[in-house]
């Protein structure tokens, strides 16, 4: 098993020490192994992210503008040389977070030069003391314009999203089916994912168990247990299956509720335990053979150190959305690769998270076999010269335009009206 694998790789590092050096080499062996780690850790985290070489002279931010219509949120960056760029928010988040964006992220940003967003990064977390905000109420906002200008610096480049980041490693995305039917029994439940699973031909699937941040508590009760072994006999041994518990249990019950799913051959479970019970998810981790995944929650680039340091995570999950954009998930997923672990980023199931999850993963050397699909968001109208944007036997085509590469309607734009706080 790979975890299984990787540690393996790893103590036999330090035996191999310990044989040279004799029994009382022990903790020098440790301690150099943790140097080593540390320092590639720490390397990685600290990299520049973005592909900077098409630009020779400064990228002014003339305006930034937050549109809105309705419930639906639009980000549009112009630069000082008529360049544009636009973004689509979270729109489940942004309808409560809008006044953030326009008082505390879009001051700060106008007149910056936008080939230095990585240290404008870490100078906006510190403007009006925004780091008192950090989480979602932060990180959205914050995403919501990183991801127009990356479109806009894309456009200008003639460069995608993806290779804005780096390398096109995965042109094309292998999506597994999400879905929550959490209040229906194991058996109705099985039957809704079956036609989902149908519908996208995903050769991987993630269900929900437990009752969500529940202490414990099944919705309704008894289904996850059920459902564990039915999803497996149901969709045979060739099937890839995750479960995500959104932090239902307890260590302790963590553990069981994952000794069922190691008995079915599951392929990751996900956020076992709520997400900042650092110890309790190295617990878990440590007690069963599946991978553990996690980070969908996370707003600390320490505390994802932390935890793929220590080994707590298998698999990490930002949210591009959630952890504030492609550059800082970019960097956890690039720490995650010098301990030998892989990324697959959560997505947020609004606007079009699922264009920016795919352009973030075409450039992700170590991403997952498979990544999150809660279907297409066909309300919002946009053509792409590119990909046709729908799954074709589980697969979907990653856009190879500038920026995005896709353009919305006009007349789509045009009925949002700038949002003034």
């Amino acid at each position: 098993m790979y975890k299984a694998r990787r540690k393996f790789i790893q103590k036999t590092a330090i035996g191999s020490a310990l044989g040279l050096f004799g029994i009382n080499a022990l903790s020098k062996a440790e301690r150099e192994f943790k140097f080593l780690q540390d320092e590639a850790i720490d390397r990685a985290l600290n990299a520049p992210v973005l592909n900077l070489t098409s630009f020779t002279a400064p990228v002014w931010i003339k305006s930034i503008e937050l549109l809105r219509k309705e419930n639906n949120f639009l980000c549009r960056v112009r630069s000082n040389d008529g360049a544009e760029g636009i973004s689509v928010s979270n729109n489940m988040q942004m309808i409560h977070l809008y006044p953030i964006f326009v008082n505390r992220i879009q001051p700060f940003f106008i007149g910056k030069d936008a080939r230095n967003w990585e240290q404008l990064i870490e100078e906006v977390y510190v403007f009006q003391s925004n780091y008192k905000l950090q989480n979602l109420a932060l990180w959205v906002p914050l995403a919501t314009l990183e991801f127009a200008v990356l479109d806009l610096l894309g456009k200008m480049a003639n460069k995608s999203m993806g290779e804005m980041l780096g390398e096109i490693h995965h042109p094309k995305i292998a999506v597994y089916q999400a879905n929550n039917f959490r209040g229906k029994s194991a058996e109705e439940s099985i039957g809704l994912i079956e036609d989902q699973v149908r519908a996208t031909a995903a050769k991987a699937l993630k269900f929900k168990v437990g009752g969500r941040m529940s202490n414990n508590l099944d919705f309704p009760a008894g289904r996850s247990e059920a459902l564990i072994p039915m999803v497996r006999e149901r969709f045979g041994s060739d099937m890839v299956i995750y479960a995500d518990s959104n932090g239902s249990y307890t260590a302790e019950e963590a553990i069981r509720i994952g000794k069922i799913m190691e008995e079915y051959n599951y392929d990751f479970y996900e956020e076992p335990v709520p997400f900042d019970w650092y110890e309790d998810t190295l617990k878990v981790t440590n007690a069963i053979k599946i991978p553990v995944a996690g980070g969908e929650q996370e707003p600390s680039m320490r505390n994802f150190r932390w935890l793929i340091k220590n080994d707590a995570l298998d698999i990490v999950q930002p949210d591009i959305f959630y952890f504030g954009g492609m550059i800082r998930s970019m960097k956890v997923a690039r720490m995650a690769a010098t301990q030998g672990k892989s990324c697959i980023p959560h997505i947020s199931g609004s606007g079009l998270g699922y264009l920016y999850m795919m352009h973030f993963v075409s450039a992700l050397p170590n991403a997952g076999p498979y990544h999150e699909f809660k279907g297409f968001n066909n309300e919002i109208p946009l053509e792409s010269a590119s990909s046709n944007i729908s799954s074709t036997n589980g697969t979907v085509e990653v856009p190879t335009g500038p920026g995005l590469g896709i353009t919305l309607e006009p007349s789509y734009i045009a009925a949002h009206k700038k949002v003034i706080a």
